[in-house]
């Protein structure tokens, strides 16, 4: 089994938004549509610039 893929560096109120809604790994995100992200309060268009750049290395992307 592989180790999950870690969060990229993004701010703490980003950080606490993903904790909350229960993401601790980038293969999370790929439950969740970009827009639902965007929508959380703390996450910002750099933290989901910086997410989806970090996703996009590991070839993994939003849900349609």
């Amino acid at each position: 089994m592989k180790a999950p893929i870690a969060l990229p560096r993004i701010s703490k109120p980003a950080q606490r938004a993903l904790q909350q809604a229960g993401i601790s790994s980038l293969e999370q995100l790929a439950d969740f549509r970009e827009k639902d992200i965007a929508e959380l309060h703390g996450i910002g268009k750099h933290a989901l610039l910086t997410l989806h750049n970090a996703m996009a290395v590991h070839g993994i992307r939003f849900l349609q």
